[in-house]
């Protein structure tokens, strides 16, 4: 279970270091795998899944349909752009380049562990959702039920 906000500097070559608090967990749970692709719901955001857990998700996205143009487009931001990647010994990944530029992440970012999988986000992109609020017209049936 991943979860928490974390500042974290991309270098020079793309890499960024797995937060200290998550390596155990990425080494001993993940089999020190993991697997960077698209968000496909935002802009600005990369996902990073454990590789067992991307096994399953790979697997549900593939079985879609590929006749319906939102299913394979679903299909290529997902299944199509993942990367495996595996902490080196300073616990640091690379980041493909086209993902870093297409998300606009740079220097700086943000990971967000989201339970079972990580957002990193740009750091830009990341303070504009932050801001955002959720108004009262935009609470749905299941967020209305939630004790918070």
């Amino acid at each position: 279970m991943f979860q928490g906000e974390t500042a974290i500097t991309v270098d020079d070559k793309g890499r960024l270091a797995i937060p200290t608090a998550y390596r155990e967990q990425v080494a001993g749970e993940c089999g020190n795998r993991l697997v960077i692709t698209y968000n496909p719901f935002e802009e600005g955001c990369l996902w990073l899944f454990p590789y067992a857990e991307w096994e399953r998700v790979r697997d549900a996205v593939n079985a879609l349909p590929n006749v319906r143009a939102q299913h394979r487009m679903l299909q290529r931001k997902l299944v199509g752009a993942a990367a495996v990647v595996e902490p080196d010994g300073a616990g640091r990944i690379l980041l493909p380049a086209s993902q870093r530029a297409t998300t606009g992440i740079e220097k700086k970012a943000v990971l967000l562990g989201m339970g079972d999988k990580f957002e990193l986000w740009s750091e830009q992109e990341h303070l504009k959702t932050t801001r955002q609020t959720i108004g009262e017209d935009d609470i749905t049936d299941e967020m209305a039920e939630l004790r918070l």
